[in-house]
């Protein structure tokens, strides 16, 4: 599986509205919901690779497709 890097949370925030999820509430983390799923999106610049993976694998994406949506 390839790696990601750590990208900016805003960055993330764009390419998960492409694929049509929405931004429920804002915080500490950002909540988005595409009516089936939410993901948590911490405000850290970088969001850590780790936890970017994590995020992605909830979203019901592998890595490459996270990656051509940015």
């Amino acid at each position: 599986m390839p790696k990601l890097s750590g990208i900016n949370h805003l960055v993330a925030v764009r390419a998960f509205e492409k694929i049509g999820f929405r931004i429920v509430r804002q915080s500490k983390h950002i909540i988005m919901s595409n009516g089936e799923r939410f993901l948590a999106i911490p405000r850290h610049n970088p969001i850590q690779a780790f936890t970017l993976g994590g995020i992605v694998k909830d979203a019901g994406l592998t890595v490459e497709q996270f990656r051509n949506l940015l």
